[in-house]
């Protein structure tokens, strides 16, 4: 796909746009006319794309400060194409995630499913990340959810499909050890000391 470098294009826009006005001013509109388009191409291509592609790239290699970086340079993502905005919100998530913020982690990856990611793939993703959330806080419940809402989702990527079995399998062991537990808890009352009525002492 053909990207241009996020600060060449903010480059296009000024130059576009104030070169080709002052131009525009001293030769004639149609002297300043094309570069007065290509600056106004540049503006609405970066607010409809922002910067998301190339921040993408730094997250694919673990950079997670350029990464933040370079989505800070998206000023307006309200503006952002719907998948774009969802991509920006998902990255800003997964950022925050690493970095131990799981407030401001789950604040944006629910931004990003408000919006609705294209694929069921990156749907069943974003839903792992909220399951791992949910996860570290210990709410079972909430994890339980999350699991059935990833069955809902045709994955077809093969290490997401992994770990969602193998998440399946964790909540499986989790709740034998559970039902062990509990079983062994029941034993206990049963049993003379466990809790059970306690036998009065023979009268002499």
């Amino acid at each position: 796909m053909f990207k241009i470098n996020i600060y060449l294009k903010f480059a296009a826009i000024v130059i576009g746009l104030l070169g080709g006005t002052a131009l525009s001013f001293i030769y004639g509109f149609w002297y300043g006319f094309p570069f007065i388009l290509i600056g106004l191409v540049a503006l609405v291509s970066y607010f409809l794309l922002g910067t998301v592609q190339s921040a993408a790239e730094f997250m694919q290699v673990q950079d997670i400060d350029s990464c933040d970086n370079r989505l800070n340079l998206t000023f307006f993502p309200r503006l952002l194409f719907s998948a774009n905005r969802a991509y920006y919100y998902m990255l800003k998530g997964t950022i925050a995630q690493q970095r131990g913020d799981k407030q401001t982690a789950e604040k944006y990856l629910k931004g990003a499913q408000d919006i609705k990611m294209p694929s069921d793939n990156e749907r069943a993703m974003l839903e792992m990340q909220m399951l791992s959330i949910a996860a570290q806080r210990n709410n079972i419940t909430q994890v339980k959810n999350h699991l059935r809402n990833l069955k809902k989702y045709n994955v077809t990527d093969d290490s997401l499909a992994e770990q969602i079995r193998q998440v399946e399998r964790d909540m499986k062991m989790y709740s034998q050890s559970r039902g062990q537990a509990m079983g062994a808890n029941r034993k206990q009352m049963r049993q003379p000391g466990g809790g059970g009525k306690r036998r009065r002492p023979k009268m002499r």
